[in-house]
């Protein structure tokens, strides 16, 4: 399913939709039951949500990225020492593809220093490469070994032996801020999953999933974007308003996408809620619009707005200067969620889109909230 490169700080999309790791999968007879609504489980108590943080390690990363030591000081005889006008052109490439697939998020991006907004364009750069092997147009050839060869290659990143231009990039970037590996090992990890899993049993599985290929961007983003000095939270909450940001638009990409994802014969819907509103995969792949789907739909979006709550409280705390694209993706997406609703929960054979003249409205409201 596309991952929105969306961070809490950055969605990536290309065209509105980043990481989108689509493989074959196997269409499997279901067994319709009764919906069965008074068991279904409060969202606000299903928030970190069968997942626990403490699984993913996510304080480790935290804890790491905070300590205000980049590679740099800590391994300074790696560091690659890069001509200027190599690195320059480097960014530059990176800046591009930014500009050209996330633009509204590009457009965000601007208001940061200088230093900073050439880093997160390394880093999305990344993710969409990373996204590429399992999307892209040589997806055909997807194998473990080419993942495999993808996190060596990620090593030799972050031990300062770039191989091309754009790899280069992300290096430099990796010394110059506290950035840690892991988020990206495990982001590796979620387009692994997306190789051979086409089914979510229930919503911990769809939350591990989401957590790698756009939860990630968030922990990789936040060290980049800086935390305000000002700040009255701690680093923990910040990163898990970022984690929650990027759930949120995930999920809103799954909602959004229910119909395409079902050309490709793939789910990313938990299965047991499905059936306890009396739905299976079957329902899906006729593209039926029922009442009984309506609900389920309901039920979703209002999981995924939870989670866009649960962001804000971090995202007015990062570095004043970093605050307009985590605001811009937070209200957009939320947008998604508006636009499913008023094509009255059709998202089979109806695809929800935010209008451009609503874009740009949006834009200073979330310059305001950035204030």
């Amino acid at each position: 399913m596309c991952s929105t490169i969306s961070v809490p700080v950055m969605p990536y999309a290309s065209n509105d939709r980043c990481l989108r790791h689509v493989a074959k999968g196997t269409i499997r007879a279901e067994v319709i039951t009764a919906p069965k609504r008074s068991s279904w489980i409060v969202f606000p108590e299903l928030s970190v949500q069968g997942v626990p943080h403490t699984d993913l390690k996510l304080r480790e990363i935290v804890e790491r990225q905070t300590r205000n030591n980049s590679l740099a000081k800590k391994y300074a005889y790696r560091n690659p020492e890069f001509q200027p006008q190599f690195l320059d052109e480097a960014y530059k490439k990176c800046k591009n593809i930014c500009a050209e697939y996330a633009k509204t998020f590009y457009l965000g991006t601007t208001l940061m220093t200088e230093e900073r907004k050439k880093a997160i364009w390394a880093i999305y750069v990344w993710c969409r490469r990373t996204d590429e092997l399992v999307d892209g147009p040589n997806a055909m050839y997807m194998s473990s070994a080419v993942l495999d060869h993808w996190e060596e290659r990620l090593e030799d990143i972050f031990n300062g032996r770039p191989y091309d231009m754009f790899d280069a990039a992300l290096t430099d970037t990796v010394f110059k801020f506290p950035v840690d590996i892991k988020p990206f090992r495990d982001m590796i990890e979620g387009m692994r999953m997306d190789t051979w899993k086409s089914r979510y049993a229930n919503f911990q599985e769809l939350y591990l999933y989401c957590y790698y290929v756009a939860g990630t961007v968030g922990l990789m983003s936040v060290p980049v974007m800086g935390i305000s000095p000002d700040s009255t939270i701690s680093a923990q909450t910040i990163y898990n308003s970022a984690v929650y940001l990027a759930i949120g638009n995930q999920l809103t990409n799954i909602l959004r996408d229910v119909g395409e994802d079902a050309s490709r014969g793939r789910v990313y819907l938990p299965q047991d809620e499905l059936q306890q509103f009396g739905l299976c995969n079957k329902d899906i792949f006729s593209r039926k619009v029922t009442d009984q789907w309506r609900e389920f739909m309901k039920k979703q979006i209002t999981r995924a707005r939870f989670y866009f709550d649960q962001a804000e409280e971090g995202a007015s705390q990062l570095d004043k200067a970093s605050r307009w694209p985590v605001w811009s993706s937070l209200l957009l997406y939320r947008k998604i969620l508006d636009a499913i609703e008023d094509n009255d929960y059709d998202n089979m054979t109806k695809r929800a889109y935010v209008g451009r003249a609503k874009k740009l409205l949006t834009l200073p409201l979330a310059y305001t909230k950035a204030l």
